[in-house]
């Protein structure tokens, strides 16, 4: 797919109206020379939802995201920038030429290229693989295998199953198309011996293609129809290749991520027939992890899709130890806004078996009626174990529920939780209270101090030995962490996903904020960052000079995440007052503008605390 020139984004963006495009899915009223209305990004009451007709933006004083008609499309529909480009231009009934549209169907990386050739080569496994199950007397093992599981036929199409027989068909449909051996290698459908031959991986497996979210095979997991007599896996997967990463990857997302978009939720199930029993069942926003582990990264991704997740596991004992080991994954991520809730199925099922035994109509019911938050999950979990007639027993498990209630953000919620409690054990509500508000307050007390050195620690100041400014530039601590941080976020893949994995985060000047924005776009249209291609992208004198000064620093160049954690924190945590309160003031007057009283109020307590902060902090500079 050729880059769209930035003409041509231009042309798109200016042929619309951003207040017609967000009305669609924002109901907006005229406020002064703007338009408002209630984010769709978070919960609240009171419009803080600012869209600028003027300039064709839209701000959020509430959360804080803002941006063009082509960012709003990307966070409300969780699609690319191409597509949100290709959508804007369908709208504004300008055609853009075949090279510039990225189609599902059509592979985004070159077929000339490696990848390019290693995606073809997968995919014509899976059409060999799918041909041998359902047309030919060699996968009839394994279509029984599917048939006897409750997979129809159309679900056996629409996730392309096939069946790698013992025979090496692969290998031989490679030599007849005189395929390149070392990309037949580096593709890890084959196994070598000491003499260097290669041979078909998979033999006398049901197979699951895994496919990455534009819909492409970039992998196999093959399981095992007997188990008898062979110590053999039951499940073999695709080893790492230059197309798959495990970590990376989530079975069935290509199909999840637009099922989510209408309800706002993904399923994370244990296991492939889960997932596709459940799509079979109508539930198509289902997902599973490579194997047993859930990763940090799947979680970023997760984050990325959609706003809730609800885990279903087994009912079993380690479907329940599954679910904890997952909550706890979730929570320990920078996930913002992304819910969790937990599906717990009756002990010994699983969805796979829960649709088979009770039929699709009553598997939607259950997953409708029995959500329930993590704090549920943990009022139940916790008790395992555990005899509550015993007042040891009863006394360890208040304290442990205690934990995680603290971790509730709302009063009301933890409320809610304490009456239970107190209704059950027939104990007193204030002094769960009391207990509570100590193990919130010890919680608070624990937090890492200034200096203090952990995998994420927080300082007051940059590592001295990680950066060197210019002597002749003086900057403050804060801008010192925004250069320090845009450098390793436009020269690492890693630190730009984990800072953008992070919701609501933004720069406090706006030059850096500017070319974080630009940089997103610059990324959507170069595959790699370069100093000189970057600078001409950039219109503006000042931002390219920013950026000199940015490539200027002397920054150890292996990437330490402390560092970058340290970075964003000073930047969202200890940035100079004045600058938020500046930011807090101008809030203020737009909402006195436009007559939000309640916005008004919220804003002028922030205002008050943070000029209360400020006095605090220079007392503590004078000492």
């Amino acid at each position: 797919m050729a880059r769209i020139p930035r003409t041509v984004i231009d042309e798109v963006r200016n042929s619309v109206d951003i207040v017609d495009v967000i009305g669609r899915y924002v109901q907006l009223k005229k406020a002064g020379k703007n338009f408002t209305g209630l984010c769709p990004f978070h919960n609240e009451q009171t419009p803080s939802f600012s869209v600028n007709a003027e300039k064709q933006y839209y701000h959020c004083f509430g959360c804080g995201r803002s941006g063009n008609v082509f960012q709003f499309l990307m966070d409300y529909q969780h699609i690319s920038f191409v597509e949100a480009v290709t959508a804007v231009a369908k709208d504004a009934g300008i055609s853009l030429p075949d090279q510039y549209v990225q189609s599902a169907d059509r592979p985004t990386t070159p077929a000339d290229s490696e990848n390019g050739q290693l995606l073809q080569l997968h995919q014509k496994a899976a059409e060999l693989y799918h041909y041998i199950l359902v047309g030919t007397p060699a996968g009839e093992a394994g279509l029984r295998y599917l048939t006897r599981r409750g997979v129809s036929r159309e679900l056996i199409d629409q996730f392309q199953l096939g069946f790698a027989p013992e025979q090496q068909v692969l290998k031989a449909y490679c030599d007849k198309e005189k395929l390149d051996y070392q990309l037949l290698r580096k593709s890890g459908l084959f196994t070598e011996d000491h003499a260097g031959q290669l041979h078909d991986r998979f033999a006398e497996r049901v197979m699951y293609p895994i496919k990455n979210r534009r819909g492409q095979v970039i992998a196999f997991s093959g399981r095992l129809l007997s188990t008898d007599q062979t110590d053999l896996p039951k499940y073999l997967n695709s080893p790492e290749t230059p197309l798959f990463n495990k970590r990376r990857t989530l079975f069935n997302l290509d199909q999840a991520r637009k099922a989510a978009r209408q309800d706002g939720k993904l399923y994370l199930f244990e296991g492939f027939m889960d997932v596709i029993s459940a799509f079979g069942a109508g539930v198509q926003a289902g997902i599973a992890s490579m194997g047993t582990s859930f990763t940090e990264e799947q979680v970023g991704i997760i984050h990325r899709t959609t706003t809730q997740l609800n885990i279903c596991y087994d009912g079993d004992q380690a479907g329940q130890n599954a679910i904890d080991r997952a909550i706890k994954l979730v929570e320990s991520q920078p996930t913002g806004n992304l819910q969790v809730r937990v599906v717990q199925l009756p002990a010994g099922v699983d969805p796979d078996e829960y649709v088979q035994r009770f039929g699709a109509e009553k598997f939607r019911q259950y997953l409708a009626s029995q959500e329930e938050t993590t704090v549920d999950f943990y009022l139940r979990f916790l008790r395992q174990g555990r005899n509550l007639d015993q007042q040891g027993d009863r006394m360890d498990y208040l304290n442990q529920v205690l934990k995680v209630i603290a971790k509730v953000p709302t009063p009301l919620e933890q409320d809610l939780y304490l009456t239970k409690l107190a209704q059950e054990f027939s104990l007193d509500k204030a002094a769960l209270q009391s207990q509570l508000t100590q193990l919130s307050s010890r919680s608070g007390g624990n937090q890492p101090r200034s200096g203090q050195d952990y995998r994420g620690r927080v300082t007051d100041q940059p590592p001295v030995a990680a950066v060197e400014a210019r002597p002749q530039i003086k900057i403050s601590r804060a801008e010192l962490a925004e250069q320090m941080l845009l450098y390793y976020m436009l020269h690492s893949q890693e630190v730009w996903a984990h800072v953008t994995a992070t919701t609501g985060f933004h720069f406090v000047h706006e030059r850096y904020q500017t070319l974080y924005l630009l940089a997103a776009s610059y990324f959507t249209e170069h595959g790699d960052y370069s100093v000189a291609d970057f600078l001409n992208y950039l219109n503006e004198d000042e931002l390219r000079l920013t950026l000199s000064q940015v490539e200027q620093l002397r920054i150890n160049p292996a990437v330490q995440m402390p560092v970058v954690d340290d970075c964003m924190r000073i930047i969202t945590r200890q940035t100079p007052l004045d600058d938020q309160i500046d930011q807090v003031q101008k809030q203020l007057r737009e909402a006195n503008t436009l007559n939000n009283t309640e916005l008004v109020m919220k804003l002028t307590v922030k205002l008050v605390n943070l000029l209360k902060e400020q006095q605090q902090y220079k007392a503590e500079e004078t000492n």
